[in-house]
């Protein structure tokens, strides 16, 4: 864990819990090695979120979309907490080999399966690349259940879910959706 992240999580906790007060549900579900952590994804504050009901021991690698690593001085400071970049709507292999490299190595990768943030009224369907990075490296997914509503000084109660494994499976895209699929169900059956 890199000490920048260390001191992020020290100096944005205190703030951030005067807005929102992170209560988690499941932390003892975070495997100690590589995982696929995955949470339905309605607003800015869901990274932050995760990361604090993961709790300080559990270093969270999150992927973000491509445009905020190249904000200036925002990007500089998400790449040395490790967060980093992924070009949607489009097969980026760098991103890709990012985050099988982190896996490989023990790591965490945290994955907001949509690909983008969610109204609660929409339907939306998961990419398959997390499914793709579970068959290739064979780490667990961790579904994470988000409150979509976050009153501002109101508790918000995070659900983490057991891990599951993807046994190696014909590689395809329809395939690889329905356990895309899947993935949004078991996040949805954590809502309380």
């Amino acid at each position: 864990m890199s000490r920048l992240y260390k001191l992020y999580y020290i100096l944005v906790y205190p703030f951030f819990s005067l807005l929102h007060r992170v209560r988690q549900r499941g932390r003892e579900n975070i495997p100690s090695g590589a995982a696929l952590i995955c949470g339905n994804h309605t607003s800015l504050k869901d990274p932050i979120m995760v990361a604090f009901a993961a709790g300080f021991r559990h270093h969270i690698r999150f992927m973000a979309k491509d445009e905020l690593m190249r904000i200036p001085v925002l990007g500089f400071l998400l790449k040395k907490a490790g967060i980093f970049g992924v070009k949607r709507g489009q097969a980026d292999i760098k991103s890709i080999k990012t985050a099988l490299s982190i896996l490989k190595s023990g790591g965490k990768v945290g994955i907001f399966p949509e690909g983008r943030r969610v109204d609660s009224e929409e339907d939306s369907e998961a990419k398959t690349g997390v499914i793709m990075l579970a068959v290739k490296t064979g780490a667990p997914i961790v579904p994470v259940y988000i409150p979509r509503e976050k009153r501002l000084f109101s508790a918000v109660e995070v659900v983490i879910g057991k891990p599951y494994y993807i046994d190696k499976i014909k590689a395809g895209s329809e395939t690889y959706s329905v356990y895309a699929k899947e993935l949004m169900q078991k996040i949805e059956e954590l809502k309380p």
